[in-house]
């Protein structure tokens, strides 16, 4: 895990260079999968893995179809054996493409989109209960927030006071549907946590300095945490994926994957800070 060693910004912007790497070797070998996840979400796998999960901490992904991100970032802080990403969706393998009961690393299983909230909620009223000073962490999608147990999870832990549960919210705008503003209207999406009573923070999903601090001022709060991190789907590799892409369920061919294994390896060496399109010109263009 992070242990004593004090992880710079750079440190971590390479780690998520890597995430993206893994995915990318993941998903080579049938040339589809949930690559997007990983590419949306590299920079919060990596901030929070690398640079604040400890050992003692609980973890919840829940949305199961962003276990590729999990492994490839567990790899990082050992709760994933390298070698074994491989095996990645391989009949009989722990790595499945959606979490499941096996899955290594994880407090818990969530595959159920939805029900993730809920149990980190009970994982973080047990170490109240038992005074631990542990934080429980959960990733969270956006579209989960069209589920009504999501909320009612909200409501839950900000009645129980759980200062101690943080969760990370990937607002990349999409789901299998298609993007979430097309599905169902989730904004404003900051009001609404903090109508529930949540100590809320929006960051730019991308910048590791944002991320970082968020998630230290969310550590000092009184009242549960969420971090509203807006991200994009083609992240990092949005000059060789098409823009049309389905970011949910990407499919790439034997020569974007050479181009795009190449970039992300040159990528890690000079820790490139990720610089996608703003958040409002992708929305106007997928309206």
């Amino acid at each position: 895990m992070t242990g004593d060693r004090q992880w710079s910004d750079d440190d971590i912007r390479r780690a998520a260079w890597r995430i993206r790497r893994r995915a990318l070797d993941m998903v080579a070998r049938e040339g589809f999968g949930y690559l997007g996840q990983a590419l949306s979400a590299a920079e919060l796998f990596a901030s929070l893995y690398v640079g604040a999960l400890t050992p003692d901490d609980e973890l919840v992904v829940s949305p199961g179809h962003y276990a590729i991100a999990h492994y490839a970032a567990g790899v990082e802080v050992g709760r994933i054996d390298e070698a074994e990403l491989a095996t990645y969706g391989v009949d009989g393998s722990r790595l499945e493409s959606i979490g499941t009961e096996r899955t290594p690393g994880l407090s818990v299983t969530c595959g159920s989109l939805g029900q993730g909230l809920s149990v980190a909620a009970g994982l973080a009223l047990g170490a109240k209960l038992q005074d631990a000073s542990k934080f429980t962490y959960a990733v969270v999608s956006d579209g989960e927030m069209e589920e009504g147990q999501t909320w009612e999870a909200a409501l839950f832990a900000a009645h129980h006071g759980l200062s101690k549960l943080i969760v990370l919210l990937d607002r990349n705008d999409s789901q299998v549907d298609g993007p979430t503003h097309t599905v169902t209207t989730l904004e404003p999406v900051t009001d609404k946590w903090a109508a529930f009573g949540w100590d809320v923070r929006a960051v730019d999903g991308h910048d590791v300095g944002q991320l970082r601090a968020a998630v230290r001022a969310a550590q000092e709060t009184s009242a549960p945490s969420v971090i509203v991190a807006k991200t994009w789907t083609l992240s990092g590799l949005d000059h060789i994926l098409p823009d049309e892409a389905d970011g949910h369920f990407l499919k790439v061919s034997p020569d974007q994957i050479a181009q795009a294994r190449k970039h992300l390896v040159e990528a890690e060496k000079e820790a490139r800070k990720v610089e996608p399109a703003p958040w409002g010109d992708r929305e106007e263009a997928r309206a």
